[in-house]
Parts: structure tokens; sequence; C-alpha cells
């Protein structure tokens, strides 16, 4: 890598009552130009059938700046402006990849309050940031160094729900190289009553940190039920409920990222499996745990940290029937409840559940890298006869337990997950 990455380093800062005012202003003017273009876009296909791309959304910037009733856009830098434009660019290239869906309108209520600056947009000197359209430096928390002679490409400020202010500064951190290759591998289950369960035996406790703030956030909740909506009690109680999150959500961040980087520092090859977890947040009886526990935030930062660090992730399919397969004999069973945490196998082993669906998974993602992605092997019920006929191909192990997986793939390290 060699220097060659880029990374974001965050940051929360205190504004002046004039900078909150015009960042305030611009986030305004940024959704507003958003909004716009994405209308102008979608109107000039659905009448005429035209695609119109960023140099066309660009020159109506320009025209409706002229316009009396969007005058005040020209009042904020210009550069923010642009850039919600690249974004809603981005957006439209990853529908049509079939990537994301349609982008959506920004509401003022409900999207994040953010603009990015580029460099003509904002002055580096001597560690103070200067936005445009400002006479003052922020007034940014340096919780941690910036790389030597860091000079940032692109600053992003945003505000979140609780009223709190962030910077964000991107540059290229020549810290981050590849780590030294190592022999270890791990295969990773997540769960509820363990956050994860590693194929070395070891189980990583979830600390529910929703749990602890749950009365907290009940009261505060109630109280902002009480307020009449549009009042300025009802903003009050809605902030203190957002300070609640934001507390929760911090902690499950900070947890995660040790996670994460202990496991990329130690091993080589971490092989997870592929959970649909929009799909399994519909069980309302789980829903509340299995979003407190972050299972596609790990993924996120696994991922981001095992590119950076030249480590390897591979997924295993969905479908993997990892806890119900014997990781001795290869046996299948048919059916196994959630409240099951220990069976026996027909060959005699006793397994704990979690521990042998970590077994598994790693024994399939190591399949996966040797035979390549696509492996479809036989799958046999404990007694020996062909549950579902499926074509074996010639790189199955025939006394594995991968002799009973499903399909498996190799996962790209993608910091978007």
């Amino acid at each position: 890598m060699n220097g060659q990455v880029k990374r974001a380093f965050r940051y929360r800062f205190y504004p002046s009552e004039a900078q909150a005012v015009e960042l305030s202003r611009t986030f305004g003017c940024v959704r507003q130009v958003y909004n716009l273009a994405l209308q102008a876009r979608t109107e000039a296909w659905a009448q005429s059938g035209e695609r119109i791309g960023y140099e066309a959304t660009s020159a109506l910037l320009t025209m409706w700046k002229r316009t009396e009733e969007l005058a005040f856009l020209g009042e904020v830098s210009s550069v923010p402006l642009q850039q919600s434009l690249r974004h809603l660019q981005t957006g439209f290239t990853n529908f049509f990849a079939k990537r994301a869906r349609y982008p959506r309108f920004k509401s003022r209520k409900k999207s994040r309050a953010s603009a990015e600056y580029t460099r003509s947009a904002f002055r580096w000197r001597d560690g103070a940031l200067t936005l445009a359209k400002m006479v003052e430096p922020l007034d940014i928390r340096w919780s941690r160094p910036l790389p030597d002679g860091a000079m940032p490409s692109t600053v992003t400020v945003s505000r979140d729900a609780s009223g709190r202010w962030f910077v964000s500064l991107l540059c290229e951190d020549p810290g981050v190289i590849p780590l030294p290759a190592a022999d270890s591998m791990v295969g990773i289950d997540a769960g509820l009553d363990h956050l994860l369960i590693l194929s070395t035996g070891e189980k990583i406790g979830n600390p529910r940190h929703e749990d602890r703030d749950r009365t907290t956030l009940a009261k505060a909740q109630r109280a902002l039920c009480r307020k009449q909506k549009g009042s300025n009690n009802r903003t009050k109680a809605r902030i203190k409920v957002a300070r609640v999150h934001a507390r929760i959500a911090d902690r499950r961040t900070d947890y995660l990222h040790k996670i994460t980087t202990r496991l990329v520092r130690e091993t080589q090859t971490l092989v997870i499996e592929d959970l649909a977890v929009s799909n399994m947040i519909r069980n309302h009886s789980l829903a509340r745990t299995i979003s407190d526990a972050g299972w596609r935030q790990f993924r996120q930062l696994l991922e981001y940290k095992a590119s950076w660090y030249g480590r390897d992730v591979i997924v295993v399919d969905r479908w993997f029937p990892s806890s119900r397969l014997c990781s001795v004999c290869g046996a299948l069973t048919a059916v196994m409840p959630l409240h099951v945490r220990t069976w026996t196998c027909v060959c005699g082993a006793t397994h704990d559940r979690d521990v042998n669906a970590a077994c598994n998974i790693l024994a399939a993602g190591l399949a996966a890298s040797v035979c390549g992605a696509g492996v479809r092997p036989q799958r046999n019920t404990p007694g020996g006869q062909s549950a579902t006929k499926q074509k074996s191909l010639r790189c199955e192990p025939q006394e594995s337990p991968l002799s009973q997986g499903k399909q498996v793939k190799r996962g790209t390290p993608d910091r978007s997950g």
C-alpha cells in the first residue's frame, strides 16, 4: 500500500455562534440542491426518457442561483453544493449498476446534516482548519494526532441528531501498511448470548450496550411523547432521546473496533458467515437484540481493516447449515431448534452448537479458497441417504465436514460492506 491508503480522521468540534449559523445554512442549501437535482433528473426521465448527468445539473445550479426564489444558494460556499451533485451522480451510478436502490429525497428532520469541502474551500495551516465563508478556524478537539505531514484532501462537517458537531478529515496515512504474514486462521460465528464464537473455542461476550441504558431511554421517550408537536420543549426532549442513542452507539462502535483490530492483527485468514441482518430483524422477539449486536457493522469494520493490513476475509454462503453439521463425521441433522445449545451426533461426538458452527464455517471457507467459489457438494443425512440431489465437483473432499455444505463464496474486502 505504501502510504496510498486514504483514511478519515473524525473529531468533535465546538463552533461559535456565527459558525453554527453559517454551517446550518450550508446544510440546508446542500439538501435543497440535492433534492432539486434529483427532481430534475427524475422528471427528465419520466417525461422524455432523457438521462441527465452531473454536468447538466451543475448548469442547472447556476440557473437556480440567478432566480429570485433560490438566490440564497449563492450566499454559501459553492463547493458543498457541487459536492452534493457529485454524490447524487454516485447514487445514480450505483443504482444503474444494481448496487443500490433509486436515490431518495433528503428530509430536513431525518437526513444527516453534512457538507463536504474540497481543498479549494478550506485552509489548513499549522494545524488550524478554516472553512470557506468563515474568518476564524474551527475549535477542534484533537483526540488523536493526524499523520505527520498530513494534508487533508477533503473535509466533511456534520451535525448528529443529538446536536454534536463533527469534522472528518480525509488524508493519506503512511502508517497503514500490510502486517507480516501469519499462518493462523479462524472461523467466526455470530451469536446473541455471545457476540462472536471462534473456531478456537473462544467466546467473545456480548455487552448488550442497549440494556444498560434501556430504562433511561424509555424514560426519555415517554417524556418526548408527552410534549406538544412543534414546541420548543419537544425539541429539547428529542435531543435528550438522541443523546441516549448516541451514547449507546458510541459504546458499540468502540467495542467492535477493539475486537476487529485484535482479530486482524492476530489472524491471517478470517472466515465469516453472510448474514441477512435486515431479514433477521423481522423476528420481533429478537429484533432489539440483533440490532444491538451490530453484526453488519462488525463485518464492515473487519473487511476494510483486513484490506488495509493484508489479511484475507472469506464469506460463507448464508444457507450453509453450519449449526446442524457435525464437524467430525459430516452428518447433517435435519432439525435443530434455537434452544438446543449442545447436541450429540450419531457418531458419538458431543458439540457445543456455536463452536461447532464456527469450525464448519472455517472448513467451508478454506475449501472455497482452494476449490474456488461455487462448491456444491453432495449433502447427506445421518442415515446416509441423499437429502437433496446436487452435483458434486471434483474438488469435493470426500470425508470432511464440507461434504455436507452448500455454496460458499469468497468475499472481497470492501469498506462499504
